[in-house]
């Protein structure tokens, strides 16, 4: 086969498809109205999120057999259509869902121990221990929104730490901590969020959601900033309903995830100590990198 690769990910998948004879090409640099130009010429595409694969692109690529996402999410492939023309469409959650679920897991004790304060205290000189006293995560209930590959990561590292865990998936039928959401509506101390980015999820977490909780929570987000509408957010953050959040994306991220604009309400976000945030690096580790490619080598393999 030809395979286009758009964006640079770890080695070991393009070595691995050379051994096997098939041709690997990269443009890193090319444009989407560059890449329409020469895309009839290749069986698949390797990228992570620098362009959009639309219909326009998909009806130029006449002899595609696969796209390859170097990531969880495929929103920025328009994967209904690629089905439509028999293109199969591959993620890569199975290799960064322990990087997301370790990362979660990190941001939720950095935040309950005042870690990012306390630091930067000390390193002022600054001695504040009752200041910074923290609380435990043992006892906390646990509301795990989509329960796929991160989600379900997050369940398993959780279990050593005496909580209860309460999961919610719409599409999947059977799965460990099955609960509904009036459930978690009810008895949730921390929402963690673990799903893609659809018309139904995006604003998922608006004020109206937020307030179905009964108690303060706590807010999670390591799948799309989309997902939580941010300007609600700091609403809830301000009122105390949303005691604290851990952000590791963002709703003004670029559609690569490489830049953020600056908005107003981002702009009141920041200004809010309970929070902690990361530029879209939960499932960004040194291992994670290649077992992504790893993944994506099995499922292309599969395919072939």
């Amino acid at each position: 086969m030809r395979i286009l690769f758009i964006d640079k990910i770890h080695t070991y998948l393009k070595n691995e498809l050379e051994k096997l004879n098939h041709k690997c090409e990269t443009c890193y640099e090319l444009s989407k109205v560059e890449i329409e130009k020469k895309i009839h010429k290749y069986d698949g595409i390797v990228l992570r999120s620098r362009i959009k694969i639309d219909k326009e692109l998909i009806n130029k690529a006449i002899n595609l057999k696969f796209i390859a996402r170097a990531g969880s999410g495929l929103e920025n492939i328009d994967t209904k259509y690629a089905e439509e023309k028999n293109i199969k469409c591959y993620n890569a959650a199975e290799g960064n869902r322990q990087a997301v679920a370790e990362h979660a897991l990190a941001m939720i004790l950095s935040l309950f121990n005042n870690l990012n304060i306390a630091n930067q205290e000390v390193r002022r000189g600054v001695w504040n221990r009752e200041k910074n006293r923290g609380i435990e995560i043992s006892g906390k209930t646990i509301g795990i929104i989509g329960y796929g590959n991160n989600g379900s990561a997050l369940a398993n590292i959780l279990k050593g730490f005496r909580v209860n865990i309460l999961a919610y998936d719409k599409y999947l039928k059977t799965y460990n901590y099955k609960s509904n959401m009036q459930n978690i509506f009810d008895n949730v101390d921390i929402l963690s969020l673990h799903v893609p980015l659809t018309e139904e999820t995006h604003y998922l977490v608006d004020n109206s959601y937020i307030n179905k909780f009964k108690k303060q929570i706590y807010i999670i987000n390591t799948s799309r900033g989309k997902c939580v509408k941010t300007i609600d957010l700091v609403k809830n953050l301000n009122s105390g309903k949303v005691i604290g959040a851990c952000l590791d994306v963002l709703e003004n991220e670029n559609v690569s995830f490489e830049q953020i604009k600056t908005q107003k309400s981002f702009n009141n976000l920041i200004k809010n100590k309970n929070i902690i945030l990361s530029p879209h690096i939960a499932g960004w580790t040194k291992e994670s990198n290649i077992k992504i490619a790893k993944t994506l080598l099995n499922k292309i393999l599969s395919f072939n």
